[in-house]
């Protein structure tokens, strides 16, 4: 059982850290909230989806691309508004909690919403279908993408530190939104040729 889990853990964290989205999608929430609740939302949301992989197997990889494509448009979409709308200089009458809670729900729906199908869910269904472990493949899984995770908003968090005194708040707002939308698209483009 040891085994499997190692071995899910790593074959999920190699194939999702290289060229990742999700990965760099966690370093711009992070630069812009707070590192606790990005992880919190996104450790949420790393858990629902291997699940889904690992109880639905392969099935997965043959969503209907335009369904896909779709989806992570709507979900990049709605990340680079909230962004968009959210204030530059913190109000100190809102309470500290509703901040955490929107800074978690936001990067759950963030990487929940997007890259459906891809190769860390294929490779964690392919393991729960091959070792009949569903549990142990899913936890590995899900601590492979956590890992990663983790790594993303600690370096999201260290940019937010390094450029909190030096750039203003407004072109933080301006650059997260635009490379968000930017993944977006690169999202939609690569499922539409990859499953072309």
């Amino acid at each position: 059982m040891i085994l499997i889990f190692f071995t899910t853990f790593a074959a999920v964290f190699i194939a999702e850290i290289v060229g990742d989205k999700l990965l760099y999608t966690t370093s711009v929430l992070a630069a812009r909230y707070r590192t606790a609740p990005i992880m919190i939302g996104m450790a949420v949301a790393f858990m629902a989806k291997m699940g889904v992989a690992v109880l639905v197997g392969e099935a997965i990889s043959k969503l209907p691309r335009i369904l896909v494509a779709t989806i992570t448009a709507i979900s990049f979409l709605s990340v680079a508004i909230v962004l968009w709308r959210k204030p530059d200089r913190k109000d100190e009458s809102k309470q500290q909690e509703h901040t955490h809670r929107k800074a978690a729900m936001v990067s759950f729906a963030a990487i929940f919403f997007s890259e459906w199908g891809d190769v860390g869910q294929v490779t964690a269904a392919t393991l729960a279908a091959k070792y009949h472990l569903a549990f142990v493949v899913w936890l590995g899984a899900v601590s492979a993408m956590v890992t990663k995770g983790v790594l993303a908003a600690f370096l999201g968090a260290g940019i937010r530190r390094s450029i909190h005194d030096r750039v203003s708040p407004k072109v933080v707002r301006y650059v997260g939104v635009i490379l968000l939308l930017l993944l977006g698209c690169l999202s939609v483009g690569e499922i539409l040729i990859e499953r072309a």
